[in-house]
């Protein structure tokens, strides 16, 4: 199991809108991802849109994909 520890913590922006509440997110160092929000920003409706900046969580395993956190 994947401890609070092992994740990965990045900035980026949002650079396209794609179906099924995913994005695809070019991060601080150039690397473009594809990016789910995180279960709080659902509940909470937080609505994201293109340009945005966020903070992306990801896992060691697969820096392909990513878990969108926060919106600054």
């Amino acid at each position: 199991m994947v401890s609070k520890q092992d994740v990965i913590e990045l900035k980026g922006k949002i650079e396209e809108l794609l179906p099924a509440g995913t994005f695809r997110v070019t991060l601080e160092s150039g690397q473009s991802i594809i990016a789910h929000l995180s279960g709080k920003m659902r509940l909470n409706k937080i609505r994201l849109g293109m340009g945005d900046q966020i903070k992306v969580e990801m896992t060691p395993y697969d820096l392909t994909k990513g878990r969108i956190i926060f919106r600054f």
